[in-house]
């Protein structure tokens, strides 16, 4: 289905130059005497590289058509990562590559969405807190409080995020793997 330029919106996956790409960001200019345009910052979904294009107002643009599916995530073999498909049971493989940055916050039996592309997987999208194990810290400081400065704590997937003082060895904490910082204990 083809749409106008103008209709453009943050998130929308849109077919540009023959690849799905996502849009980032987009501003609608109509400068005085001129033709309006949309200016959009853009992702392309397969490889992750983020460009800038101008679209004329009068443009139309084919959206992309992605499917998404729930996957169990099951183990990493060094090279690959293996998912099951909640609703079929298939078995699918994905490169750290195609995870990017979501890939160091992968955990055995964590559910997430993956959207599909022409029945390829083209990106992940992660839960918006994980709980982790703190695996190694500072010692805890006998005069910390939860507004005093941070400490650098190694988790049990072997990120290192940065926690407050009173955050002790062996506790669970809560962590936004999409900004890595440290959100609370876990109950």
């Amino acid at each position: 289905m083809s749409i106008a330029a103008t209709d453009l919106r943050r998130g929308m996956a849109i077919m540009f130059n023959g690849e799905p790409v996502r849009i980032i960001e987009f501003h609608h200019h109509t400068p005085g005497n001129l033709r309006a345009m949309v200016q959009a910052k853009l992702k392309k979904l397969k490889s992750g590289a983020t460009f800038e294009h101008r679209f004329r107002a009068a443009d139309t643009i084919d959206e992309a058509y992605l499917e998404t599916h729930e996957l169990d995530y099951l183990y990493n073999d060094g090279q690959m990562y293996h998912f099951m498909n909640t609703e079929n049971y298939e078995q699918l493989a994905m490169s750290a590559d195609s995870l990017g940055d979501d890939a160091k916050w992968m955990a055995e039996g964590m559910r997430i969405v993956a959207e599909f592309f022409e029945g390829t997987p083209i990106g992940i999208e992660l839960p918006n807190s994980l709980t982790y194990e703190v695996v190694e810290t500072a010692p805890v400081m006998k005069s910390a409080t939860k507004t005093s400065s941070t400490k650098p704590a190694k988790l049990n997937n072997g990120v290192s995020v940065n926690v407050p003082e009173f955050i002790k060895t062996g506790e669970m904490v809560r962590v936004n793997p999409q900004t890595g910082e440290y959100l609370d204990r876990a109950k």
